[in-house]
């Protein structure tokens, strides 16, 4: 194994021995909010500096969370809301840690290794699973897009515009920001939509909510009418929506192609926890205001797709909520478009090895900007065909989301214990601790949905507590098992090498990715890897059954 060691005053931006496969990927960070230079390696002392490098560096983690919000997410958070109450707002405080947390690592990996996901994936872990992950991103990504499109169409659809004419305009738009050649006119961009999303300020105003009933669903985990598989259903998208695969990609990478390095880490970090927390305000102000709305009324458990939740509003003499609703929807939709296209776009770069940069003209990056009008065109096209079943897509495709995510979390896990790749950047124990739960907790909840969709008749309170308890136990076992192998690990190890011992974490980079010793794939790798897949393939037919089931029986209700 090569580590690589940059020599004392090489600013970390080099490419000089690293793993940066694209040169545009070096140089300047050039953000909407301000400019950092290469060989910029002054200390930030005054809390005047702080601010204007934080400016500078925001963008890659504001834009990912707030793109959580999306089509797909508004009309999930507003399906809880006006089916359940407020009874789900514990599972968005809950998925702030695990947000921060998952995207904490991808960033990481991105400043440091200098490539993005997709191409450790291949690297690390060979061109099956390489595939099968990416392969996955590919499709699931797609879906997504989709959904953007739809909630386009709904949202000007309000206002009496036809998707013939709403939709390729915002298709057109979109290609054309990315075309432009400019990484900061494109952030710029973004950016000013990002500001739109706190239009669900205003909505939760209007909704006259209450404190108790919010204070005790963020506090008490509950669902009202109790559990079943619509309900884990809904919970499952939420947590798609809210923590989706195509994150994991696009940060990285764009971390990557805003040439972030270890020096500026610290500076993403906080860009990456106010953005999620202004995501989970948003996401928990449309849930709040559907539950007060429409609470009591006929609409109350009904919720179909967005399009009837704004004529509902309309409806219930809320005139001013619909179109707040509308104009959010469209920018939200805007918004996960934009960033759902770029993370694919990105990982075909990186999986191709082709130049794949918005700092790149078209002429000089054909294939990147090829393949991203082609997701644009193909997704828009499909949502302007008659009588597409638009709003189950939209909750399958959350779903969908949240079943893949053990899958990439558990690469991502993989990658930042990964010494070659991180360097003195690898995770803390805590930290996989942490990420281990996640990823526990997030396949319980898939069991649960598998057991309620096969089994409707078994108690589900019951089902849920057992496979609570069985995972408490494991993940008991499993830390016992680590605290061992880390103690005979300890007991062995021989003194740490003087060149690791002088590592610079603000100027350590991976080291070019040929040059790294192969991780060996070990047979309790191998079958924990398969046993994953397995369980992707046993889930994902699961929610193809559960999804017939809901169009057969014509709605989400509760």
């Amino acid at each position: 194994m090569q580590n690589y060691l940059e020599p004392a005053g090489t600013p970390p931006n080099t490419s000089h021995g690293t793993a940066v496969l694209d040169e545009a990927h070096i140089g300047d960070i050039r953000g909407a909010m301000g400019t950092i230079r290469v060989n910029d390696m002054s200390p930030r002392r005054t809390w005047r500096k702080k601010l204007a490098t934080l400016f500078a560096i925001m963008g890659p983690g504001l834009i990912v969370m707030v793109g959580d919000n999306d089509a797909g997410g508004v009309s999930t958070y507003t399906a809880a809301g006006q089916n359940y109450g407020t009874s789900l707002l514990w599972t968005l405080l809950l998925l702030v840690p695990v947000l921060i947390v998952n995207q904490e690592m991808v960033l990481r990996l991105g400043a440091v290794a200098g490539v993005g996901h997709a191409r450790l994936i291949f690297e690390r872990f060979g061109k099956f699973w390489g595939a099968f992950s990416v392969g996955d991103l590919f499709i699931l990504n797609f879906l997504t897009i989709v959904t953007e499109f739809i909630g386009i169409s709904q949202g000007f659809s309000y206002f009496g515009i036809a998707p013939l004419l709403s939709v390729p305009i915002f298709a057109i738009l979109l290609v054309t920001i990315v075309l432009t050649g400019s990484f900061k006119r494109w952030e710029t961009f973004m950016l000013i939509f990002v500001l739109g999303n706190l239009l669900f300020i205003p909505l939760l105003l209007l909704s006259r909510p209450h404190a108790g009933p919010v204070v005790k669903g963020y506090l008490i985990p509950g669902i009202q009418g109790g559990i079943n598989s619509n309900a884990i259903l809904l919970i499952i998208a939420i947590v798609g929506t809210t923590v989706a695969p195509w994150q994991l990609f696009f940060q990285q990478s764009n971390v990557v192609d805003k040439r972030i390095t270890p020096r500026w880490i610290n500076f993403e970090r906080w860009d990456t926890v106010l953005g999620s927390v202004v995501t989970q305000i948003g996401a928990g102000c449309l849930l709040i205001a559907a539950a007060f709305i429409f609470q009591g009324t006929k609409y109350a458990g009904q919720f179909t797709g967005s399009d009837a939740t704004m004529a509902a509003y309309k409806d219930s003499g809320n005139d001013l909520m619909a179109t707040l609703y509308a104009i959010l929807l469209i920018d939200a939709a805007f918004i996960g478009a934009g960033a759902v296209t770029l993370a694919t776009a990105y990982a075909f770069g990186d999986s191709f090895r082709i130049k794949h940069s918005l700092h790149r003209k078209f002429t000089d990056a054909k294939g990147f900007y090829v393949v991203y009008t082609l997701l644009i065109v193909a997704a828009a096209g499909i949502v302007i065909i008659p009588n597409a079943p638009l709003g189950l897509m939209t909750t399958a495709v959350q779903a969908l989301a949240g079943l893949l995510l053990p899958s990439a979390t558990v690469f991502l896990l993989l990658l930042c214990n990964d010494k070659a790749v991180l360097g003195p950047w690898v995770n803390k124990p805590w930290l996989n601790v942490v990420a281990a739960i996640i990823v526990g907790v997030l396949i319980v909840l898939s069991l649960i949905l598998a057991s309620t969709t096969l089994f409707p008749d078994w108690d589900g309170v019951l089902v849920t507590e057992i496979l609570f308890a069985i995972l408490a136990v494991s993940l008991v076992v499993i830390g016992a098992f680590y605290q061992v192998q880390t103690r005979r690990k300890a007991a062995t190890a021989e003194q740490v090498s003087a060149t690791e011992a002088a590592w610079d974490k603000n100027t350590w980079r991976m080291a070019p990715l040929e040059t790294l010793k192969k991780p060996v794939m070990s047979p309790v790798r191998f079958i924990g890897l398969s046993v994953l897949r397995l369980y992707l393939v046993v889930e994902a037919v699961l929610l193809v059954i559960k999804i017939v089931q809901l169009a057969i029986g014509g709605g989400s209700g509760s």
